[in-house]
């Protein structure tokens, strides 16, 4: 069970690279499958080159569980932070993808204008580290800056960060691949939609009836973004 889940993440780490979501940075994490009480994530690699081999067990606190000499990523508070909060969440995403960093410095509001991008959610908060900590370089490494981020994100899927990019999460590995993935592609059309013209954005009851994702459509999904990896 837990080689699998090590298999299952280093897969998703090459899937959201492969898929132009992540390039040399962001990460990618996993509630451990036998200890609520941990989490999963790689040690610091270009998600594109992350194996099983990579997979290190952290506590909720996002100090190691265990003993490694490997480099670790700065800002995996973002992960341990939002397990201790939502106790649903067993997968994470953070991000720096283009189009969503737009809406991270711009006026405009993301919305989903499309089926697949109502599993965004009916709504999209935006976190902003200013407003609990001043000036900082905009990387979460505190405790605290992790608690707050995961505080904007209260029961939500997505939550945009102000000059930084976003964090997804999902009830399953395979889940928060497809909402990470769908709602980039919903903020590249959001974009293009604005250069020609007015946003026509769902209704509430379309998001909440277009975002009950099957399973039957991750699975077929996850297949298919899977063959598409080259390992």
């Amino acid at each position: 069970m837990i080689q699998e889940a090590f298999d299952k993440l280093a897969l998703a780490n090459r899937i959201l690279a492969y898929e132009g979501v992540l390039d040399a940075f962001g990460h990618v994490s996993l509630r451990h499958p036998q200890d609520p009480g941990k989490y999963l994530l790689s040690r610091s690699l270009a998600p594109s080159m992350v194996r099983s081999e990579d997979i290190l067990e952290f506590w909720l606190d996002s100090t190691l569980a265990g003993v490694s000499n490997a480099s670790l990523y700065a800002e995996r508070v973002i992960h341990g932070e939002i397990y201790a909060a939502r106790p649903d969440v067993m997968a994470i995403c953070h991000h720096h993808a283009p189009a969503m960093l737009t809406f991270c410095i711009s006026d405009k509001k993301l919305v989903p204008i499309s089926q697949m991008g109502a599993v965004m959610g009916q709504h999209v908060p935006i976190w902003d580290s200013q407003a609990d900590f001043g000036d900082t370089n905009l990387l979460l490494v505190k405790a605290e800056e992790g608690r707050s981020l995961a505080t904007s994100l209260g029961p939500n899927w997505v939550v945009l960060m102000k000059r930084h990019g976003a964090t997804c999460v999902g009830r399953g590995i395979e889940e928060m691949t497809f909402r990470t993935i769908h709602s980039v592609a919903n903020a590249e059309t959001q974009l293009r939609a604005l250069a020609v013209g007015t946003v026509d954005a769902l209704t509430p009851g379309e998001i909440e009836k277009a975002g009950e994702i099957k399973p039957l459509a991750i699975e077929r999904a996850w297949n298919y973004w899977a063959g598409r990896v080259r390992d």
